[in-house]
């Protein structure tokens, strides 16, 4: 195939070898199978801003540092300065979350850098050594939906206790290969202490799993585990090893009219956000 003009640079300077064809093309990039020495490896491309179709990129954005007054400056300002670091802050946060959430123990793809807006990382596959399938594409038992459900639970539960929470987690951004689910897609990664919608998102994201995995084992939906993971970290009581029931008690006498409407909004434009990915997908 024609070499991509974002990778060829790559190639000049011996990063990758050579091109092996296109992957996949989403909302915010376009990801490459490469070559580098006898290895296999994909390259995530990233769209510019102005083509880019993430939903509402500032409510992902907020909450992160910028160490350089400068720069924080101009990123709030607007200008092209700010616009040219905002993308390298999009992209580098894909990169440092993945190495944090590997140290962690979640199952992400190895990264090997970022060279100039392309994200060089490993390549999941199965034991046939083909591309790993996408969650949305995997049927199971209603025992390894349980099983599959608990350990991705577990997972964010390991992503919080790093700091992060995953903010745009479904089906369609897990792999599965022979060792279970691997997490995929973090540019949008929050701070959870300091974005405000991180609860919404860590609610949304669980939300997201438990009602797929609910497809293979419908008791799931009866489970609370949003509500369970988030008060045990604004308690201080989530750690890696904490046990989970999926079980939530709510305070006697609770009312929160906003909160729920809020809620109902948020599932309607989830809706609206999983159908638009499904289209591009297709």
């Amino acid at each position: 195939m024609k070499t991509p003009k974002r990778l060829q640079p790559l190639l000049e300077d011996g990063v990758i070898d050579a091109v092996i064809g296109q992957l996949m093309s989403g909302k915010e990039a376009t990801v490459y199978t490469v070559r580098c020495g006898t290895e296999i490896r994909c390259a995530k491309v990233y769209k510019e801003a102005a083509k880019r179709n993430f939903k509402k990129a500032s409510q992902y954005r907020e909450g992160r540092g910028v160490r350089n007054s400068r720069r924080a400056r101009a990123m709030d300002k607007g200008s092209k300065y700010g616009r040219q670091q905002q993308e390298e802050s999009w992209q580098n946060a894909e990169v440092d979350a993945l190495y944090k959430l590997a140290n962690a123990g979640v199952r992400v793809p190895t990264p090997y850098g970022c060279f100039d807006g392309v994200l060089l990382m490993e390549l999941v596959v199965d034991e046939r050594g083909q591309v790993a399938p996408r969650l949305s594409e995997v049927s199971m038992t209603a025992e390894q939906a349980l099983e599959d459900h608990a350990l991705m639970m577990h997972y964010v539960v390991l992503m919080l206790c790093a700091g992060l929470v995953h903010g745009d987690l479904s089906e369609f951004n897990v792999l599965v290969d022979d060792y279970g689910p691997v997490i995929i897609d973090l540019p949008q990664a929050v701070d959870a202490a300091a974005n405000n919608h991180a609860a919404a998102m860590l609610r949304r994201d669980i939300e997201n799993m438990t009602q797929y995995y609910a497809l293979f084992a419908p008791e799931l939906l009866e489970t609370r585990y949003a509500e369970e993971i988030w008060h045990l970290y604004k308690e201080g009581n989530l750690t890696p090893d904490t046990p989970l029931c999926g079980e939530f008690q709510d305070a006697e006498g609770s009312s929160d009219v906003d909160g729920v409407l809020a809620e109902i909004q948020a599932v309607l434009k989830e809706e609206e956000w999983r159908q638009e990915r499904q289209a591009e997908d297709l």
